[in-house]
């Protein structure tokens, strides 16, 4: 056997093998959850909250017997380099009342700006959770830890382990305006050592009409190694359904580190595929 292939038989067979360890853990915790799940069912009228296209997470975990699909495509502007992320698919899926679990499958970049230039090829597989909790003088907030595992392509994948924690909160306003923000704490692995950075964001919600809402945000990423980045971002949701949603949005960096530009849309969906029996 040839070397390249041998080389691509091996990528193929490292993609699968972390790919299946990610999905096996989701789906054995996600199952593990029918027995206790006696509220499963009962929110499943709430409308779609979803993760992107914000830096920010949601404050809100899917209902009990819930599976959401939140999908999309970005280009990126960096110093003259075009990126295209796609298809930012995150599954979520409600395994308690007020908990979720969540598999990020692997994107496609083209063109990704890497530290030994562009390059091409599946990102890593990130599993975790969210538990939100009871409020907060009227604060929505919950607790969201994940990790990345390397199963991406050996240009794109950072080749190590990556763990890191959220906390998302949300509080309503007004009748239409909520504000949102997120601290968070990640290490990832950066030129074989894990790189500390901290995420401090803030955005404002404003209901537009009863399907259309519209949202600016900001975005710090500071990290040990590489930089402060400032991002200013801001976009549409439009509601064509309590369940589903599209949305655009259009960022612009504030500092050397950032990006130049992102722009991208998306479209997420929500089933209710579980309910508790009733007694």
């Amino acid at each position: 056997m040839r070397a390249a292939s041998r080389k691509y038989v091996c990528m193929t067979w490292k993609f699968c093998k972390d790919f299946c360890l990610g999905s096996t853990i989701f789906l054995m915790a996600a199952t593990s959850g029918y027995g206790v799940a006696q509220t499963c069912g009962a929110d499943e009228a709430q409308t779609i909250a979803t993760v992107r296209p914000q830096v920010t997470n949601s404050s809100v975990a899917v209902p009990c017997g819930s599976l959401q699909f939140e999908n999309g495509v970005t280009e990126t502007g960096n110093t003259g380099t075009r990126t295209y992320d796609m298809t930012e698919t995150m599954v979520r899926w409600g395994v308690y009342k007020k908990t979720e679990l969540n598999l990020i499958v692997p994107s496609y970049y083209k063109n990704a700006v890497t530290a030994m230039g562009t390059a091409s090829g599946a990102g890593d597989v990130t599993v975790g959770m969210k538990q939100q909790f009871k409020q907060w003088h009227g604060v929505d907030y919950s607790v969201a830890p994940f990790v990345s595992l390397p199963s991406g392509s050996s240009a794109i994948t950072s080749h190590g382990y990556d763990g890191g924690v959220q906390i998302p909160w949300s509080r309503v306003m007004s009748k239409n305006w909520t504000a949102n923000g997120m601290l968070a704490v990640s290490w990832p692995t950066v030129a074989a050592r894990h790189n500390a950075t901290g995420v401090v964001t803030l955005y404002m919600d404003r209901q537009l009409t009863k399907t259309i809402d519209g949202w600016f945000e900001y975005a710090g990423i500071i990290a040990q190694r590489g930089g402060t980045q400032n991002i200013a971002d801001f976009g549409l949701g439009y509601h064509p359904t309590p369940h589903q949603q599209i949305d655009v949005r259009y960022g612009r960096g504030m500092s050397a580190a950032a990006p130049d530009y992102f722009v991208g849309a998306g479209y997420s969906v929500r089933f209710q595929v579980y309910r508790a029996k009733k007694k």
